[in-house]
């Protein structure tokens, strides 16, 4: 989806975008639970985590970021936003007493290590205040994305991440649509063939399923191994970046991306054996 979103906020302002994502995703996932017969209302003792998901990983992480991708390519965009690891695996260790197996720990400095390598400080122009502007605006995002996965993997859930996951889009559409018109003015949109699958896609796709199919790993899964598991996904942004948008395709990409693809390995068959 980055490489799409990246085409994306070239036909429409980017906090209008998200109002659409999360309008779509929304749409089809109540659509989906009244038809399977799950349609259910939240309890009090969900509300929290409906708050942390809606606005942390939901709301702050898809404006953030979507701002941020106006102003740096694709591919690093993805690798900037997929840094939770760096916020998360500390976070869990040192205060939640998850315990940093070999396997773990070979994986956590393999994928880091990629990390790093696609990263590549040097190629960033500091004197240029719109990167500084997005690298930041992806850093922090993910940083908010990392309390969010740490707050998933701690909470008591009464229904499930399906159930509440419309939820948690819904209740962040008036809000973002407040800011959009204050922040862009009125709805407007470069609309032809292209954007219009572009947005079908992100609807049912790359927000109601991803959003929920991430949400339910964060639950069921230990942080370090969901935090880097989710390595593999700049690996890939960078390469439909290069194949779709033409980015270039340093040594680094081809490093970087075998580092992760090991780490993410080695804390799989940790965890498999483990079991």
């Amino acid at each position: 989806n980055w490489p799409i979103m990246k085409l994306v906020v070239h036909m429409m302002p980017p906090i209008w975008f998200v109002v659409v994502r999360l309008a779509l995703g929304a749409l089809c996932l109540f659509g989906f639970l009244a038809a399977t017969g799950r349609l259910a209302k939240p309890t009090r003792a969900d509300w929290p985590v409906i708050w942390s998901v809606s606005i942390m990983q939901m709301g702050l992480f898809m404006m953030l970021t979507t701002i941020g991708l106006q102003f740096i390519p694709a591919g690093r965009s993805a690798i900037l936003a997929y840094t939770s690891p760096l916020w998360v695996l500390p976070a869990a260790i040192i205060f939640f007493g998850e315990k940093l197996t070999r396997w773990r720990a070979l994986g956590m400095l393999s994928g880091l290590a990629g990390l790093v390598v696609l990263l590549n400080p040097a190629s960033i122009d500091w004197s240029d205040g719109h990167q500084l502007l997005g690298n930041g605006l992806l850093l922090f995002g993910a940083m908010l994305w990392a309390a969010a996965i740490l707050h998933t993997r701690r909470h008591t859930w009464h229904l499930s991440p399906l159930q509440l996951a419309p939820i948690q889009m819904a209740v962040l559409i008036v809000p973002l649509a407040v800011i959009a018109y204050a922040v862009e003015g009125p709805f407007h949109a470069d609309w032809n063939w292209q954007l219009a699958w572009m947005v079908v896609y992100n609807g049912p796709l790359a927000t109601a399923f991803a959003f929920w199919a991430s949400v339910s790993l964060q639950r069921a899964l230990p942080s370090s191994t969901i935090s880097l598991s989710y390595l593999a996904v700049p690996a890939w942004g960078l390469i439909a970046s290069t194949l779709w948008l033409g980015e270039g395709l340093p040594p680094s990409l081809i490093l970087g991306g075998v580092l992760i693809f090991l780490g993410v390995a080695a804390i799989a068959l940790g965890d498999a054996w483990r079991r």
